[in-house]
């Protein structure tokens, strides 16, 4: 069986307290796919605040 290394669930955990302000519990309850799900959509909610930012200057 393969672990999912241990670096990159804190750096997801991390992203996502420092975007959504969830509890450490919440975000350790997350499944694993559900944490990466997670990830990728405020990267993307961020990279579309960002593209509005550029586009607005």
């Amino acid at each position: 069986m393969l672990r999912y290394p241990v670096d990159a669930v804190w750096q997801e955990i991390a992203y996502l307290a420092y975007h959504l302000h969830w509890p450490l519990d919440a975000l350790l309850d997350l499944e694993h796919l559900d944490r990466v799900r997670m990830v990728r959509a405020v990267a993307a909610m961020n990279e579309q605040a960002w593209e509005a930012v550029r586009d607005s200057v």
